[in-house]
C-alpha cells in the first residue's frame, strides 16, 4: 500500500488511540489528564486551596477539564492565552429507568443527546460507557468496549418507499436499542453495569451513560489520507489541545500563561456548571491570579491581554453538495486549520482574532483555510461567542475541516490533526 507524500502519522495514530480510550467525555478528561500528569502537571481540588507557584495544573469537573502552565517569573497580571474545546459528542443516552423492551426483544430507553445523525446509528454495533456514582460520592468510568448494543433499521419489504421518499426516524418510537432476548427486568442493565465495573450494584446511587460505535478509527483511501473515527467532533480539538499544551509548557519562559479549557454540553447549549456558559473557567483563571498574589484589578488586566482560541470542528466542502456551501470558500481535507467566521456572531472570530490566529500559523509553518457559511444556510455556533460575551475575552473561532459532521463516525484529513496541533502551539507560546 502506497503512502501519502508529506504526511506524518505520528500525531494522527495517537489521536487514534485517544478516540479509542474517550468513548465518553468523562474519559476524554480522563485521557487528557493522564496526559498532562505524566508530562509534570498535577490535579488539583476545587475545595482546596490554590498557590500560585510555577508549573503545571489541572482541575477536572464531570466531563469538563481545565489545565494551565504557570512559567517562572509570571506575576498577577500576566494574560492568558487559551485553547477552548469540548468534549461531548451527539450520542444517544440511558434515561433514567433504562430496561425496556416490547414482543421477546430486551431494550435499553435512550434519549438523543444533541443534533446527531440518526441514522447514523442504526444497524451499528454499540458499546456503553460514562460513569457510575455510588452511594459513597464516589465515581467510576463505565467501559464496555464490545458490540452490546443495536439498532436495527426496519427491512425495506417492510418500508418499501424508504429509497424514494426517505427515511423517517421518531426519536421516541425508532431509536431504541436491542440487547437480548426476552422478559424486561427491572434493574437489569445496573446489575450487569456493576458486574463489569466491579462494583456492588446496591452501591450505585446515579449514572451517566451513553453509547459509542465500537468500531475504531481507521485511515481510509487509496493513500491513506483521510481518517475515519468516532467523536472527532471534537475530541480532535482536545487532543491536539492537550498536545500543545504540554509542548508549550516544554518551553520554560513564556509570555502569557497558556490555558486549555475543555468543557462539556456544548451540543446542547454549554448550559451546564461543566459547560462553557457555566462560571468554571472564570472561576478558574481568576483564582490562579488570586493564588499569584493579585487583586481584581491584576484579573482585569489579565482578561483584557487575554486570547481564546475556540477550536471545534467545521465543515469541509461536500463533493456530492457543493450547492450547501458559501461559493467562494471551500475547505478541503489535508489544507490546514480553518478560520471560522460569521458575521452574527455565531462565530467570535474578527478582524484582530484573524491576525492572531494567522501569525500562530506562519510561525508554526502551518497553512490554512478560511470558513463562512453559505448565506441561504443557517449557520452553527461554538463556545467562542459564548467565552467572548461571558468572560470579556477576545475570542477567535478555528478547527478543522470535516465531512460527516454529528454522524456516529466522522471524515477528516489524515495531517490536518497534527497541522492544528502545531498552530495551537505556536499560539500559545505566543
Amino acid at each position: 500500500m502506497s503512502a501519502q507524500p508529506g504526511i506524518d502519522r505520528g500525531h494522527t495514530d495517537d489521536l487514534m488511540s485517544f478516540l479509542r480510550a474517550s468513548p465518553s467525555p468523562y474519559h476524554a478528561v480522563a485521557s487528557a489528564a493522564e496526559r498532562l500528569e505524566k508530562a509534570g502537571f498535577r490535579r488539583i481540588e476545587e475545595t482546596a486551596p490554590w498557590d500560585g507557584t510555577a508549573g503545571g495544573r489541572f482541575v477536572l469537573r464531570g466531563g469538563a477539564i481545565i489545565a494551565w502552565y504557570v512559567p517562572e517569573g509570571a506575576e498577577p497580571a500576566t494574560p492568558y492565552r487559551i485553547v477552548g474545546a469540548h468534549t461531548d459528542s451527539p450520542n444517544l443516552r440511558v434515561k433514567p429507568i433504562p430496561d425496556t423492551g416490547a414482543h421477546g426483544w430486551r431494550q435499553i430507553a435512550v434519549e438523543v443527546y444533541g443534533g446527531a445523525l440518526l441514522n447514523t446509528w442504526l444497524d451499528r454495533d454499540l458499546g456503553l460507557s460514562g460513569r457510575i456514582t455510588l452511594r459513597d460520592g464516589s465515581h467510576h468510568l463505565v467501559t464496555v468496549d464490545r458490540p452490546l448494543l443495536r439498532v436495527p433499521q426496519l427491512a425495506v419489504h417492510l418500508d418499501r418507499s424508504v429509497n424514494t421518499e426517505g427515511l423517517k426516524l421518531d426519536k421516541q418510537r425508532h431509536m431504541t436499542p436491542i440487547w437480548g432476548l426476552g422478559g424486561v427486568e427491572e434493574g437489569d442493565l445496573l446489575r450487569f453495569v456493576a458486574e463489569e465495573t466491579g462494583v456492588a450494584a446496591e452501591e450505585i446511587a446515579g449514572w451517566d451513560l451513553m453509547t459509542h460505535s465500537v468500531e475504531p478509527p481507521a485511515y481510509l483511501g487509496r493513500d491513506r489520507e483521510l481518517v475515519a473515527g468516532p467523536r472527532m467532533d471534537n475530541l480532535v480539538s482536545v487532543h491536539a489541545g492537550t498536545a500543545a499544551l504540554i509542548a508549550a509548557a516544554a518551553r520554560q519562559e513564556l509570555p502569557y500563561i497558556p490555558v486549555l479549557a475543555a468543557f462539556d454540553h456544548e451540543e446542547n447549549g454549554s448550559q451546564s456548571d461543566t459547560g462553557a456558559d457555566g462560571p468554571l473557567l472564570g472561576t478558574v483563571l481568576e483564582r490562579s491570579v488570586f493564588a499569584r498574589g493579585g487583586a481584581y484589578e491584576d484579573r482585569a488586566r489579565a482578561f483584557a491581554g487575554t486570547v481564546c482560541l475556540s477550536s471545534d470542528t467545521g465543515h469541509a466542502v461536500h463533493p456530492n453538495y457543493p450547492e450547501r456551501h458559501e461559493p467562494g470558500h471551500h475547505p478541503r481535507p489535508n489544507g490546514g486549520p480553518i478560520l471560522k467566521v460569521n458575521v452574527n456572531q455565531r462565530y467570535a472570530t474578527d478582524g484582530a482574532g484573524r491576525a492572531v490566529f494567522a501569525a500562530a500559523c506562519e510561525r508554526a509553518g502551518v497553512p490554512w483555510q478560511s470558513f463562512v457559511s453559505h448565506n441561504s444556510m443557517p449557520c452553527g455556533t461554538t463556545i467562542g461567542p459564548i467565552t467572548a460575551a461571558r468572560h470579556g475575552i477576545a475570542t477567535v473561532d478555528i478547527g478543522i475541516a470535516i465531512l460527516s459532521m454529528h454522524s456516529a463516525r466522522e471524515l477528516c484529513g489524515a495531517q490536518d490533526p497534527r497541522l492544528l496541533a502545531k498552530a495551537l502551539h505556536a499560539f500559545l507560546e505566543g
